[in-house]
């Protein structure tokens, strides 16, 4: 598979060569500049954050701030929930850790965006329509120690909207410069320093002038509120039922609130036997234990009384299936289904680092957020395994996405998984179109188990993607990839579009020597 890359700091004095001059900041970058070369571990012991997004408190022992405000740190033995002092109105209270950055530290910065890959920076840029040309965004290099990359939001007649990556290089004096093909190198002393430069019209190289920050989504709180933290059973008193949403393995979802504010998602469970209460419950427990951004977040379960409920966090747009078949390639194009994918084998690389088989991939159990936001849910049948493979007891499993030595002899394993994957692309790139179109379960048992062989390519579908398919569906478990190097693949591919005046081709590439500006191979 492919090798993937991706891309902080603050000031207003700039140095270039052996000059140096004061510099004033642009009226359209916030920047503070007071921040020049500062990074957490050079604060002094008072602590302060900012917040980088505007809070309203959830319980009593929380408190409510502005995108702004300052706060001092009076414990940080949890970083999920800080214990601070408002500079402003001297409260004292619980803020969630997630919203806030330390203060002069690069995470603060509106243009800073830590830990997002270049798949990711592309769609948030082109997704950002407040302004056309010139949105901006640094983030860190994935592979790169201390390495950056400024990603920029472009237009030009032929490519129309596009995003130009550039690398951020630093120098053993700590300076910053833009790596480009061609030109001598501009050094700063900060990235803040490097960006008020590059905001102005007489620097050459750069595809457009820096703008604005990229508008930076709010990220997931890891529970409802601190009153709920470490609380495994939520009471049933505070969750609102509104409307069904759908059907799960044991039970209805319903889009609800809880405490009549916050919007949750419940799974009941249907009145059965204890076994299906033992395996409602266990899906609860491993959601509690897994965390990751491409996995559904469990808040806690109402375990007394009847129906029992599991309160995960709410996807607005639903299963990715209803909104596949909703589209049907209407707004969705080839390259958001890539970007879907990557997210996909994103989450799904963590379970394989955890040893987690999930059991159940498929289009139905993967949920869709805002700007196309992926995350995968239903742990009903997960299991973590001790072992490569796991062996099941009996039960049911999803026949058309099942591995064919888990149909013949009920062996799971994260292989058995990457096969269902294979199996959930078809899904994506027909829009929804049922696996084995036409065919009865039988006879789809026969075709897989004892024929060994897989679906045809659909005529629109190009090569690569097919291969890929092809890939997670070998017999050999051991020669289908892994996850993260389908993660890797997927996030690494480069979407060019041939046209013509009476067709249109899509040409797929990777690691291209000018995935980057300078024109240097990535590393």
């Amino acid at each position: 598979m492919g090798n993937k890359c991706c891309s902080c700091d603050s000031s207003r004095k700039r140095k270039s060569g052996s000059s140096s001059y004061t510099q004033q900041t642009p009226p359209h970058l916030d920047i503070n500049p007071s921040a020049v070369g500062q990074h957490p571990q050079n604060l002094t012991t008072r602590k302060i954050v900012v917040a980088l997004y505007n809070y309203e408190a959830r319980d009593s022992q929380d408190i409510s701030f502005y995108k702004g405000d300052r706060m001092e740190v009076q414990n940080n033995s949890d970083p999920d929930w800080l214990f601070v002092q408002h500079l402003n109105t001297g409260r004292q209270g619980y803020i969630p850790g997630v919203l806030v950055a330390i203060e002069l530290s690069v995470e603060s910065e509106d243009w800073f965006f830590e830990n997002i890959s270049r798949i990711e920076a592309e769609k948030l840029l082109l997704g950002d329509t407040s302004q056309s040309r010139g949105i901006f965004l640094i983030r860190t290099s994935e592979h790169i120690p201390d390495g950056y990359a400024l990603s920029v939001k472009n237009w030009d007649m032929d490519n129309g909207y596009s995003v130009k990556h550039y690398r951020i290089k630093r120098m053993d004096t700590g300076e910053y410069f833009i790596s480009f093909h061609q030109g001598r190198k501009k050094a700063f002393n900060s990235l803040a320093e490097l960006i008020v430069a590059y905001s102005e019209m007489n620097l050459p190289n750069l595809c457009y002038t820096l703008t604005k920050p990229c508008r930076k989504p709010e990220p997931t709180m890891k529970d409802l509120a601190y009153g709920y933290k470490d609380k495994w059973e939520i009471p049933r008193d505070e969750i609102e039922l509104v409307k069904s949403i759908g059907e799960g393995n044991f039970g209805e979802v319903w889009y609800g609130k809880c405490r009549n504010r916050f919007e949750v998602a419940v799974k009941t469970l249907r009145k059965t036997d204890t076994k299906s209460r033992e395996e409602f419950l266990q899906e609860g427990a491993i959601m509690k234990k897994v965390q990751h951004r491409r996995l559904v977040r469990l808040y806690g379960i109402c375990s007394k009384g009847e129906p029992i409920y599991i309160i995960t966090e709410y996807m607005a747009n639903g299963s990715l299936l209803d909104y596949l078949k909703k589209d049907q390639g209407h707004t969705l194009k080839f390259e958001d289904l890539i970007y879907i994918a990557s997210q996909v084998a994103s989450g799904m690389a963590h379970l394989e680092s955890l040893n987690l088989i999930h059991r159940d991939l498929a289009a139905r159990n993967v949920l869709v957020g805002d700007n196309k936001n992926i995350k995968i849910c239903d742990f009903g049948l997960s299991r973590i395994i001790d072992d490569e493979i796991y062996t099941a007891r009996g039960g049911q499993f999803p026949l058309k996405w099942t591995a064919p030595e888990a149909l013949s002899e009920n062996t799971f394993s994260t292989k058995s998984d990457v096969w269902s994957y294979g199996i959930l692309l078809m899904e994506l790139f027909t829009f929804g179109k049922p696996p084995y179109e036409g065919l009865a379960p039988i006879v789809i048992y026969h075709w897989v188990v004892q024929e060994r062989r897989i679906m045809a390519q659909p005529s629109d579908l190009p090569d690569e993607i097919y291969l890929i398919m092809k890939s997670c569906w070998l017999f050999e478990p051991e020669k289908r990839p892994w996850f993260h190097q389908l993660e890797e693949y997927f996030e690494t591919m480069k979407i060019i579009y041939r046209r013509t005046e009476t067709s249109s081709t899509i040409e797929i590439m990777h690691n291209l020597p000018s995935s980057y500006e300078d024109h240097e191979l990535k590393n």
